[in-house]
């Protein structure tokens, strides 16, 4: 499976699934033929995630192609991204959470043989489930998995293996050449009936064998119920922080990071002197993960670079704060421009950073794209309420949608 890297391509690409983004999409979305198949969808999740291109610009995109109607599922399917980002925006707390459980499951694994096995065997695709095992291999190699088929992988994994969703999220959040903080850890909650209370998915073998075009036996038997999980306490939203404006005078300088890889694209304030970004995406992500997300940055640093006509730098790979400092200082910065990255990595090292850089006279400023301006207030509740938001986001201007 080949991923678009740069922007171009990801432009490109774009371009040449037009034509299959209306009524063809929506009738095979949930199709999928494995990496040696045709696709039935676009492939340009990790692109997205990355914002080689932004969701604004493929639903534009694709409305341009279809109309609003004929583009309809498609566009959905975009926004489902930004909804679970702007849910979580608003519940940090269900994040940490996340994070936490994982190192204390990961801790209990030593005190219980049978747990430990099952673990094992599912992390290598041993566990005699033919489409499960098949999954976790094209998984490892290729760093991407239909969306049909996460939500099969995650009920069998639970339900079938009988293993904890953070486990899950965690192995996914490794490999997953797109998978964010959001999406990946609601996507799992809402398998186990935590995100939509009491509604779980039960993976079933006949329609796996179905939308795999028959490429599984599925013999091995599957759990028959999926009894939700435990419920957990889900905090009342926290409205996302309001956007601290660029001061045009000040010497500012532009920090890219893998949350956002087209800053170019943005209307950035004042002259621009100083250039870098971070390797830094957070956790220990599989070697594969690690490399395109390398790629895309280097893509959008040197797009940043060509625009600015400035020569980029890049800051060490733990994202330091005394390496962000000393980068302000010996280009003499008073502001740091950068994307507001939702929660996550990436957030938290900005949380740490900015502090930092204040207490040297260094304001770090975080622009945030219109189509999250808009459309994270309206994630507070559940997906359909939200989608009456979506002529909202459709309706800004072409100056501010990317």
């Amino acid at each position: 499976m080949c991923f678009p890297l740069t922007r171009d391509a990801a432009l490109a690409r774009l371009h040449d699934f037009l034509p299959l983004a209306g009524r063809a999409y929506a009738a095979r979305r949930n199709h999928d033929g494995g990496p040696d198949g045709k696709a039935t969808t676009s492939l340009l999740s990790p692109a997205i995630r990355r914002r080689l291109v932004s969701e604004a610009e493929v639903a534009a995109a694709a409305i341009a192609a279809h109309g609003f109607t004929g583009a309809e599922k498609f566009v959905q399917e975009v926004c489902w991204r930004t909804y679970w980002v702007g849910w979580l925006q608003q519940r940090p707390e269900i994040w940490t959470r996340w994070q936490a459980d994982v190192v204390r499951m990961e801790a209990m694994l030593a005190e219980d043989g049978k747990w430990q096995r099952r673990y094992e065997l599912a992390l290598s695709g041993n566990t005699g489930i033919d489409c499960f095992d098949t999954w976790v291999h094209e998984l490892i190699e290729t760093g991407w998995l239909h969306n049909h088929v996460r939500m099969s992988f995650a009920s069998i994994w639970c339900f079938t293996l009988r293993l904890p969703w953070q486990l899950g999220a965690a192995f996914f959040y490794k490999h997953l050449l797109d998978a964010c903080p959001a999406s990946n850890t609601l996507g799992w909650r809402w398998v186990v009936g935590l995100q939509t209370a009491g509604k779980t998915y039960l993976a079933r073998a006949d329609l796996i064998r179905d939308l795999s075009g028959g490429r599984f036996a599925v013999d091995a038997p599957l759990a028959r119920e999926a009894t939700p999980w435990p419920a957990d306490i889900i905090p009342p939203p926290i409205p996302p922080a309001p956007v601290i404006q660029a001061d045009p005078t000040a010497r500012t300088g532009l920090f890219v990071t893998t949350e956002d890889t087209s800053l170019e694209t943005l209307a950035l304030p004042g002259a621009i002197v100083a250039l870098a970004a971070t390797a830094d995406i957070g956790g220990t992500p599989a070697p594969l993960k690690h490399q395109v997300a390398m790629a895309m940055l280097a893509d959008g640093l040197q797009r940043a670079a060509t625009r600015l006509g400035l020569e980029p730098e890049r800051v060490d790979a733990t994202f330091g704060v005394d390496a962000m400092r000393d980068w302000a200082a010996r280009n003499r910065l008073t502001q740091i421009i950068t994307a507001d990255a939702p929660v996550g990595p990436v957030k938290d090292r900005l949380d740490m950073l900015a502090p930092a850089l204040a207490a040297d006279g260094v304001q770090l400023v975080r622009l945030r794209r219109a189509w999250d301006d808009v459309a994270w207030p309206h994630a507070k509740k559940g997906f359909f309420p939200f989608k009456a938001a979506i002529p909202k986001l459709l309706a800004l201007p072409a100056t501010a949608i990317v």
